[in-house]
């Protein structure tokens, strides 16, 4: 099979296209056909070592797994003896990143608890752009900011991958959603159903004035005590992405400031598991939720697209087409 993997760290210049054996299941395993990998910032975090302390994980002096790709969708063509869900055919997608990655390729083995059926509406390219960034957003609204009806939610970086998914959960989950995003990307969050657009160029959103619930933070580089002062008395910050300061802000820091008093200030690390992918099966089966896809590349310019993410300017997802 066709394959990118990077024997080194550092810029998407290290990926290499190469041909690999196709994987054999194990006992609990599906093979993929793999027709359709999003691209995400966790990918070029793991190419770049960045922050440093991904080498504790990964292999300090070069990764010890030489595949990236978490996001996949694709149709299964092989299982394993104990699997008891799916059957070669069945179309599924899943995040693979609680076990090795691998998405960019043309075959990948997973354990099928990682995956679900893919939704029905959805292209393969579409599906793609689901499981990191759904997931992400919708255990960082319900399981972590506790979202309820009526609750006041702000979401910064709500554009992107995780951000244009977490406004729509959010308003699915009965919330009043305020959206900060570019000038060039407000006709989208408006049209994913955010109630407020605030453009980061025009309007600081740390002083108008409003309070809100739950913050997540899913991009830009704004201190902790700037969303403290926009944050209700009982609010929480929840921290998906940002700039490393910014991480290690909340890392180091929000802990310490959670204890002071009646804000919270924590991060969000979502968990793969089928059982919420089949909670986005339900809302983009229902029209509540679509995925956004910015653009797409073939396997062999996996390289481009990583860069086009890195540079933060994605309307959406990015995703790599594999097979036809």
């Amino acid at each position: 099979m066709k394959a990118i993997i990077n024997t080194t760290y550092g810029s998407p210049d290290v990926l290499r296209l190469v041909e690999l054996e196709t994987p054999t299941p194990a006992a609990d395993e599906v093979l993929i056909r793999v027709h359709a990998a999003a691209v995400n910032a966790y990918d070029w975090h793991l190419l770049r070592a960045d922050p440093f302390l991904v080498r504790l994980s990964m292999g300090f002096f070069r990764p010890r797994n030489p595949m990236l790709g978490a996001d996949v969708a694709g149709q299964i063509v092989g299982i394993g003896r104990d699997v008891t869900q799916f059957k070669p055919g069945d179309a599924v997608y899943g995040d693979l990143s609680a076990c090795g990655n691998g998405g960019f390729a043309e075959y990948v083995a997973v354990p099928e608890k990682y995956v679900a059926r893919k939704p029905a509406s959805l292209t393969f390219e579409q599906a793609a752009a689901v499981p990191m960034a759904a997931v992400t957003a919708l255990q960082g609204l319900r399981d972590v900011g506790s979202v309820q009806p009526g609750h006041k939610v702000l979401i910064n970086g709500a554009s992107g991958g995780v951000g244009t998914f977490a406004v729509q959960i959010a308003k699915a989950l009965g919330a009043e959603v305020t959206a900060v995003c570019s000038t060039s990307k407000i006709d989208l969050t408006q049209s994913l159903g955010a109630d407020h657009v605030i453009d980061y160029a025009k309007e600081d959103f740390t002083r108008n004035g409003r309070q809100y619930d739950l913050i997540l933070a899913v991009n830009g580089d704004r201190s902790l005590g700037d969303y403290e002062r926009v944050l209700m008395p009982n609010g929480t910050y929840a921290m998906v992405g940002g700039s490393n300061s910014q991480i290690f802000q909340a890392l180091l820091r929000g802990p310490i400031k959670s204890r002071s008093g009646g804000k919270r200030f924590t991060t969000v690390s979502a968990k793969p598991n089928q059982a919420d992918l089949e909670v986005m099966n339900d809302l983009i089966e229902t029209g509540r939720v679509r995925p956004v896809v910015d653009r797409c590349y073939p396997l062999s310019e996996t390289a481009e697209a990583l860069r086009y993410v890195e540079a933060g300017h994605a309307r959406g997802k990015v995703v790599i087409t594999i097979a036809p």
